[in-house]
């Protein structure tokens, strides 16, 4: 079979990032009695649900360690290992850092889908690994019933830099580098109803770099930041609001929206991982009165694939923010979506 006949897809049961375990499911397998010393030079770690682990290096460096795969999401093999690529280095520049070196993690169904099937797939990896300035080292794969592929991704970052998702502040304003809806488009895709414009559309955000995180790190006033991704806008603005102490509100007309994702919503085309997202965070949630609720359930929820940076920014900065978006093409992701306040009966706010 090559690569013009397979749909990748059709071999997976989720795609993307949409595979992930749900919350509180996540929640239950995380948990541990075991009582361990902590490590002192572990700055990031298994006390906060943030993007990747960050390790004190001594001198005022940090060593940032994370890993990302899944399955396709898309059917194109040397795309989806683009995707996947992109998706998983987005987590050192979700931290402030700069991305190092990769490893490659695939796992291949080898009497279903070819050697040379997946070598394309490594090959889009190498290709992504490139464009942001690394080596793709080496690696490490199985044989498995669905393809999966990603990255272990290392990177550094100067101490004084590190951004985290806890660390919000009261009064910050939020802004997102890339507009929902992937979850819906490539649903769309998988059920053979994406039209060609659209393909266009979801291809360019699945491969873009969230590379503009390094040098937000440089920001003192960008006080928090995480990528969005699996748990959605609503899921990952919740981590921020209930990890710093606060509460979030977003105005959701502000919300930016992929083109076209209002046509598949319109379609009820949704994710399977979207109901299981928003019946996990639901109950935390507040609709005030004139929002589409039945849209928003769409996408507040819905899981992103190599989704746009979230930032809490203090008003101070905003400017120089905006700036930095303009300078680096993202003019149009410049207007704030909602923002940071003193913690309340509900963590998230929708107005």
């Amino acid at each position: 079979m090559s690569a013009e006949e397979i749909k990748l897809t059709s071999f997976s049961h989720g795609a993307g990032c949409g595979c992930k375990i749900a919350p509180k499911v996540l929640e239950e397998i995380l948990h541990s009695n075991l009582s361990l010393p902590d490590n002192k030079n572990l700055l990031v770690g298994n006390h906060s649900n943030d993007d990747a682990a960050v390790y004190d290096l001594g001198n005022g460096m940090a060593l940032i360690s994370t890993t990302d795969f899944f399955t396709p999401i898309v059917n194109d093999p040397h795309l989806f290992g683009r995707v996947a690529a992109a998706n998983a280095i987005s987590d050192v520049y979700a931290m402030g850092g700069k991305p190092l070196l990769a490893i490659a993690i695939l796992g291949w169904p080898v009497e279903k889908l070819s050697a040379t099937i997946a070598q394309q797939v490594i090959e889009g990896g190498r290709t992504i690994c490139a464009e942001a300035g690394i080596p793709l080292a080496g690696g490490h794969s199985i044989d498995s019933p669905e393809p999966i592929f990603g990255l272990a991704v290392s990177g550094i970052v100067p101490i004084s830099q590190l951004k985290k998702n806890n660390t919000a502040q009261e009064g910050d304003v939020l802004l997102l580098t890339k507009p929902l809806g992937v979850g819906i488009l490539s649903t769309a895709e998988k059920r053979g109803l994406l039209q060609p414009e659209h393909r266009t559309v979801l291809e360019k955000q699945l491969t873009s770099l969230n590379s503009i995180g390094e040098k937000l790190g440089a920001i003192s006033g960008v006080h928090s930041m995480t990528d969005v991704t699996g748990f959605g806008l609503m899921g990952h603005t919740l981590e921020m609001a209930t990890g710093s102490g606060l509460s979030a509100q977003i105005n959701y007309g502000k919300v930016p929206l992929m083109e076209g994702a209002r046509d598949y919503i319109a379609q009820r085309i949704t994710p399977d991982a979207t109901p299981r997202n928003w019946n996990s965070y639901s109950s935390k949630v507040k609709f005030e009165k004139g929002v589409n609720v039945m849209e928003a359930f769409t996408v507040l929820p819905d899981p992103q694939t190599n989704g746009g940076l979230l930032i809490s920014v203090s008003e101070a900065a905003l400017q120089e923010v905006q700036a930095l978006f303009s300078a680096n093409g993202l003019a149009v992701c410049c207007e704030p979506i909602g923002k940071m306040i003193a913690a309340g009966e509900h963590p998230l706010t929708v107005l």
